[in-house]
């Protein structure tokens, strides 16, 4: 199987805040484009995480397969029926979906991907902790079961474009010990 990016988020506003009983907040406008653009050091252009003072988690990202593995992991013996099934791995609101590479290996690298317009390299070195929406957005207890499963945080290094299709991953290097040190948030 190839790897491929199944699916993008690009929000300009914040929409799971506050408690997960209140419910998603709504927004009229598109948040998963068929292609984004990177500008290196500050995130996707459109994302509410553009340009903020954290470019280090800019960019997140998920892999399917663990919104797949969550959904079979809390349907358990299949005797009650999952609210949302199947599971949509853009609940997980990150902002890059893949299939075909774990993931959460790539936490603490830096990494290229390329999409078909260009290589774009990222640096991960923080998880993507998941967080008590997930039992909302998908069913009780994913939050527990998404974690260290719940994807990566990046910082893009390069300017680039990216888009819903085949994709590569290549040039995996551990990011410096002196690099993980220092204070993220």
């Amino acid at each position: 199987m190839g790897i491929e990016v199944v699916g993008l988020v690009v929000s300009p506003v914040r929409r799971m805040q506050g408690r997960p009983g209140e419910g998603i907040a709504p927004f009229d406008g598109d948040e998963h484009p068929s292609s984004v653009r990177v500008r290196a050091h500050r995130g996707l252009v459109g994302d509410r995480y553009f340009g903020t003072r954290f470019p280090r988690a800019a960019v997140t990202i998920i892999a399917a397969e663990q919104i797949e593995w969550l959904e079979r992991e809390v349907a358990g013996d299949g005797l009650f029926p999952l609210p949302n099934s199947p599971f949509d791995p853009a609940l997980a609101r990150r902002n890059i979906v893949t299939r075909g590479v774990d993931v959460d290996a790539l936490l603490h690298t830096t990494f290229t991907l390329d999409t078909g317009h260009g290589p774009i390299r990222f640096r991960s070195l923080t998880a993507a902790s998941p967080c008590g929406w997930m039992n909302e957005v998908f069913a009780p207890g994913a939050h527990r079961a998404l974690r260290g499963r719940g994807g990566i945080r990046c910082e893009p290094l390069d300017d680039g474009q990216i888009s819903v299709g085949p994709a590569t991953v290549v040039d995996v290097q551990p990011v410096p010990a002196d690099q993980l040190r220092r204070r993220i948030w």
